[in-house]
């Protein structure tokens, strides 16, 4: 495959994703945890990456592309054993500062806002959690990314 065939696939994969996690969420009413947050913003940097590595030849780029995809596969990991229980997750998974808000505004926000806790699996498939698919699917655009820097060269 061409430089330019494996840009395009491992970007538009991360693109993929980001639309996936997406619809998820706007179509399929799943709120995202803080956890599932942090896995779409590597994504996003793989995609402006592979834009600009479409434009500007070298290494660099990919580079950057190869980064955000091992980072989000590396979160997805993590986000993973947090589910599995393997390991536990960050304390503000559920909650965020109260700020100064009245005991009745807090009570308020409390009771509207929906609990999304980051070591609850929402939604899975093949008896993998999204966060499993994400991280092993972002290995899988990595390696697209370590051929395309390989044709760099």
């Amino acid at each position: 495959m061409t430089r330019k065939t494996l840009i395009l696939l491992a970007a538009g994969g991360s693109v993929a994703l980001l639309l996936g996690a997406l619809a998820f969420q706007y179509l399929g009413g799943l709120a995202p945890c803080k956890l599932c947050i942090v896995q779409r913003w590597p994504h996003v940097a793989a995609a402006v990456a592979g834009a600009g590595a479409l434009l500007i030849p070298g290494i660099w780029l990919p580079l950057a592309g190869l980064l955000a995809a091992l980072t989000t596969a590396a979160v997805g990991l993590y986000h993973a054993g947090v589910e599995l229980t393997w390991w536990e997750g960050p304390d503000t998974c559920t909650s965020g500062p109260v700020g100064s808000l009245t005991p009745e505004q807090l009570m308020e926000q409390i009771m509207t806002a929906p609990l999304v806790r980051c070591d609850e699996i929402a939604w899975s498939f093949a008896g993998l959690s999204m966060a499993s698919w994400n991280a092993i699917l972002s290995l899988g655009l990595a390696a697209l990314w370590v051929a395309a820097i390989r044709r760099s060269r």
